[in-house]
């Protein structure tokens, strides 16, 4: 039921002039879907309240509540015509009055932390881009048939907005940095092996994809008591994300999966200066896929010991300075990373080692990101020890990559079962670091276990060799024409 109504939300949002791709689709339900969910979220604690025999004071205000703008029901709980908006009614509505008032709760909010900061925060970077009144009617009463309530619920609403989120990520335009794929992260997560009283981070969050695995994880994990559950809810995860847009997903994906109150933080991680990061800042676990091929200002690369301008190289300068000792990192980042020539390439390299145990290098192949032509590898690494040895794995398939080809687990099951013991195969082999060219750090992928293809040929190679078995048949036939 749920999976329909997303798919008539998209078919209205696709008749709206102001909602041209997947994107605006998925920002637009986000706004209303937030809502609702507040909404439900609100009742479960009114009813809980009552329960007890307390009273529950809302939140909003009795006119911008659910209930009273969006889908007023009558006595028989049918929408109620007469009180219902339409039209521009409801466009100026939700423009003028809507958007204005729950803008103001991030001001009035006691803290970052807390629900009314979130709605604060989302409604200050999201503006209404329906444009027909008529349109926003059709997909708030789609929505209202919605329900967050029971586990189940909300595991097919998270199950559903992954699906919108992986749509927008194969849409072209920016759509693929909000998106990597599921089989993947759930590698990364098992081979980090996070437990529960870990705080975990990743400073790229995008649609927080990462930190909702790491949550399924974890709570299947173990049997969980009370005390587990405030843990994973209240201090296990953290993130920061630049743009409004992949801020509001990540949002409402945590919230979709279960955790009600995300630790997620509007902010451009790179405007901090790792001199200032201090032990109570630090994380036990990173996983992160941090975008890459992006060029930094001057006065960001002025945060970092090695200036760059490459986007994902001084992410992974914050990550191993935010890292607490014996902290665990899994990181994707361009395959070059490992053979660069430049000075920050080479300082970044020796600084990894040196700071951290590179233990293990996952290489990627090409179509892994779809939309996305550029390789990448995963670097697995704990820090607080130099390295000794780095292990690496070729992940080599049968196919060719694709929307209808993606990665899948089973790609990943060999890795993972020899990533436990490091062993050698026909796909994996050990590098010693002590064998690496200091001038150059030089940590390319090159399988030694893989047979080398014959190079090809030359053209004029080719056109002698031709030449030759050409003579030598005119030869054979001149000698046979003589024996007849």
């Amino acid at each position: 039921m749920f999976e329909q109504i997303f798919k008539n939300v998209d078919d209205v949002l696709w008749k709206d002039a102001g909602c041209g791709s997947e994107l605006d689709y998925v920002e637009q339900t986000s706004w209303i879907l937030f809502l609702k969910y507040i909404d439900d979220l609100e009742k479960e604690k009114q009813t809980s309240a009552e329960l007890t025999g307390k009273t529950y004071e809302s939140i909003i205000s009795p006119e911008f509540q659910w209930g009273a703008w969006a889908v007023p029901k009558d006595k028989d709980g049918k929408l109620d015509h007469h009180k219902a908006l339409m039209g521009d009614d409801l466009t100026d509505f939700v423009n003028q009055k809507l958007f204005p008032y729950f803008k103001k709760f991030k001001v009035n909010a006691e803290n970052a932390d807390t629900i009314e900061y979130k709605i604060g925060e989302i409604f200050s970077e999201l503006k209404n881009r329906i444009q027909s009144g008529y349109n926003l009617r059709e997909v708030i009463e789609l929505i209202d048939q919605l329900r967050f309530g029971s586990h189940a619920e909300k595991h097919e609403m998270s199950h559903l907005y992954e699906t919108k989120i992986k749509n927008m990520g194969n849409a072209g335009r920016n759509g693929g940095e909000y998106y990597t794929p599921r089989p993947l992260i759930k590698t990364i997560v098992k081979v980090v092996e996070p437990t529960i009283g870990n705080r975990i981070y990743d400073g790229a969050v995008g649609s927080a994809g990462f930190l909702c695995e790491a949550f399924e994880y974890l709570k299947n994990s173990k049997d969980l008591t009370t005390n587990d559950v405030e843990i994973l809810q209240q201090n296990t995860f953290y993130g920061k994300e630049k743009k409004s847009l992949a801020y509001i997903i990540g949002i409402m994906n945590m919230i979709f999966h279960g955790i009600g109150s995300p630790n997620i933080i509007h902010t451009n991680t790179l405007s901090e200066n790792i001199t200032d990061i201090q032990e109570k800042d630090r994380y036990d676990v990173i996983i992160t896929n941090p975008p890459f091929g992006g060029k930094e200002r001057k006065e960001v690369q002025q945060n970092f010991p090695i200036k760059t301008g490459e986007t994902a190289f001084l992410f992974l300068q914050h990550f191993i300075k935010i890292l607490k000792a014996q902290g665990r990192a899994g990181v994707v980042i361009k395959n070059t990373f490992l053979s660069n020539t430049d000075n920050a390439s080479i300082s970044l390299r020796r600084h990894l080692l040196e700071n951290c145990n590179l233990h293990t290098v996952l290489d990627l192949p090409g179509g892994t990101f779809l939309g996305a032509g550029v390789k990448t590898v995963v670097l697995f690494f704990e820090k607080g020890v130099p390295t000794r040895k780095v292990w690496y794995y070729q992940l080599n398939l049968d196919r060719n990559l694709g929307k209808t080809n993606p990665l899948n687990e089973n790609d990943l099951a060999e890795f993972i079962e020899l990533q436990k013991s490091k062993a050698d195969s026909a796909n994996s082999w050990t590098v010693n670091i002590a064998d690496v060219n200091v001038d150059t750090y030089d940590l390319s992928v090159k399988n030694p276990n893989k047979k080398e293809e014959a190079p090809l040929r030359e053209p004029q190679e080719i056109l002698n060799e031709i030449a030759l078995l050409d003579e030598e048949s005119e030869g054979i036939l001149t000698n046979i024409r003589r024996l007849l």
